[in-house]
């Protein structure tokens, strides 16, 4: 009898799932590297950079083994699959949070060549806060999510992919190992694993060694692909978790014919190419960076397109505001504009109060 030590659908899951991870973080990384000099306060600034990145994959990987390993725990201890029944509804969510920040990151990428000095200048800022900013009391730390936020935006996006990204390959890896024999686990995760961070050296490397402005481009079309893949995907998360609540299970594990798919809601449908069937092979991988679905829905056809409608009428506004110096029809609309001004000014006020408040408690003490 012949021990079975590889899974060939354990391979391709944990492969595709690490490679999306790579992906982000060898952008993110190349980038900090391009867009820094070398004097010893942007090294300094280089090496904070790097560790936010470094700990939000790290972070995000180890909330997903907790969350994960609970899951498996509650399959075991109480023979349910507590993630199943809701999985797509999670994964859809994660995936539109990702897509948000990943679009919001590649329209600043694109500007760093133009400011590069004024770019570096507010990452020196956003991560050594002033002293005004460091002696802030209770009464103001409402107003300090923001800065937060600002201070540690190269932690939020790796940490929300290798999350999303973990759960589905170890609950994923989990349902294998019940049909699958023990012995042919272990090696295709190490290989898979060692194949996406193989890859993300690459990309990293080719990254870090090209111009910053064709480094910038090539990029950000990644990142907008992978955005893109993302906001379609969640549409069809949703639609198909609710075509699986309406059949009482897993509509995937029927196959790729039949009774798979929703044909009330069905733009096209093949019989291959299904990247939730088995791994998805090669199949899954343009799921991860495209999005393919080998049965597309009205929700996910329509959401990628206006997804990109509205990437592109985006970057239209970002250019009319760099030639005109406003927005669209923005003197019209200021008028009605001046209650979030109004709002705004509020919010400074309360921040300078606050500010003062503490310089007059450092002056006392």
């Amino acid at each position: 009898m012949t021990v079975s030590v590889f899974s060939v659908p354990v391979f391709f899951v944990v492969f595709r799932e690490s490679l999306e991870t790579v992906v982000i973080v060898s952008v993110l990384l190349a980038f900090i590297k391009q867009s820094l000099g070398d004097s010893d306060i942007d090294a300094t600034l280089r090496k904070k950079l790097f560790r936010q990145v470094i700990w939000g994959a790290l972070s995000g990987l180890f909330v997903c083994l907790i969350i994960g390993g609970g899951l498996i725990g509650a399959f075991y201890g109480i023979g349910k699959d507590a993630w199943s029944n809701t999985e797509y509804y999670w994964e859809g969510s994660f995936a539109i949070v990702a897509s948000i920040i990943i679009t919001l990151m590649g329209a600043a990428l694109l500007r760093v060549s133009k400011m590069k000095e004024k770019w570096t200048v507010k990452l020196r800022q956003h991560l050594e806060p002033s002293e005004d900013t460091r002696k802030r009391r209770w009464y103001a730390s409402w107003l300090d999510f923001k800065i937060w936020g600002e201070k540690h935006f190269m932690f939020v996006l790796p940490f929300v992919t290798v999350l999303r990204e973990g759960l589905e390959a170890v609950v994923f890896v989990a349902g294998v190992s019940f049909s699958t024999p023990a012995t042919s686990i272990p090696l295709p995760v190490i290989i898979g694993l060692i194949a996406g961070l193989a890859a993300g050296y690459v990309i990293y490397k080719g990254g870090a060694t090209s111009k910053l402005q064709f480094f910038l481009v090539i990029s950000t079309c990644l990142l907008y692909l992978v955005a893109a893949g993302l906001f379609s995907r969640a549409v069809w998360y949703f639609q198909a978790q609710d075509w699986n609540n309406a059949t009482g299970g897993d509509a995937a594990e029927t196959g790729a014919g039949p009774g798979s798919y929703d044909i009330r809601q069905s733009v096209w449908h093949v019989n291959f190419g299904n990247p939730e069937l088995n791994g998805g092979g090669g199949w899954g991988i343009f799921n991860a960076i495209l999005g393919w679905q080998n049965s597309a829905t009205y929700g996910s056809v329509i959401s990628y397109n206006l997804y990109w409608l509205v990437v592109i009428v985006g970057f239209l506004a970002m250019r009319y505001v760099e030639v005109k110096g406003h927005l669209p029809f923005a003197p019209a609309l200021r008028p009605y504009l001046a209650p979030v001004a109004a709002v705004k000014g509020h919010i400074a006020n309360v921040k300078q109060r606050a500010i003062y408040k503490d310089r007059e408690v450092a002056l006392s003490d």
